[in-house]
């Protein structure tokens, strides 16, 4: 499969076009209107150190309805005790810094670049970037953030410096997407991690159709959200 190069021109090729890896195209930008059109086609950028900028589709899809969501019972212990508070879009920029500063099992740099964060702050601006952000009282110990569009919440990475922190926040905004009757909680990439909360695997053809189905079919709930 080619990979094509971007041009200034606000436009990709089909998904369905990436290689086996899930690489589509590389080049382009992240303004606010590059990356709505790459996330509404099932499209996300991925920075690789000493490329181009990298968009990515990957086939399969790591995906997960909301009212589906399993909570291992030690964890679900853990939420009952409150050993964590949990909110919504009150510390966005920092949720982004910790994910960019959190430490990679393979330990090379992180894929959060200064543009990657400007770009997410301000769709975060837009009302499309939400975070969910774990306490322990006024210290943030653990957090998520990713973009919403239609009914389905696109993750993009998650952080803890607290054990379950993470985990507390993944799991309370997932239980609120479905109280708002969204439609997926889209992962993009499968983890053993994420697999114990009910994340399967789609082929990339049924989820960019339940994507353009959720996003065309309902109105996006902006931001700020409110907490739990």
């Amino acid at each position: 499969m080619p990979v094509y190069r971007l041009s200034s021109r606000l436009a990709f090729p089909r998904p369905e076009q990436a290689d086996e890896g899930g690489l589509l195209a590389v080049g382009g930008d992240l303004r606010p209107e590059r990356l709505l059109l790459a996330y509404g086609n099932g499209i996300f950028p991925w920075p690789h150190e000493g490329y181009p900028l990298l968009w990515f589709s990957p086939d399969p899809r790591a995906v997960l309805p909301p009212r589906e969501l399993r909570v291992p019972r030690r964890l679900g212990r853990s939420l009952r005790q409150g050993r964590f508070r949990v909110t919504f879009d009150e510390a966005f920029d920092e949720v982004i810094s910790g994910c960019a500063e959190a430490p990679r099992p393979e330990g090379e740099g992180t894929w959060i670049t200064p543009e990657m964060r400007r770009a997410y702050s301000e769709l975060h601006r837009l009302g499309l970037a939400h975070s969910a952000e774990a306490w322990n009282e006024d210290r943030l110990v653990g957090g998520l953030y990713g973009i919403s569009l239609g009914g389905v919440f696109v993750a993009e990475s998650m952080f803890y410096r607290e054990a379950g922190a993470s985990k507390a926040a993944l799991v309370t905004l997932v239980r609120r997407l479905a109280e708002w009757d969204f439609d997926l909680f889209d992962a993009q990439v499968q983890s053993a991690h994420l697999e114990r909360f009910g994340m399967r695997e789609w082929p990339r053809e049924r989820y960019l159709r339940a994507l353009r189905r959720s996003v065309e079919g309902r109105e996006t709930r902006r931001g700020p959200w409110p907490s739990p």
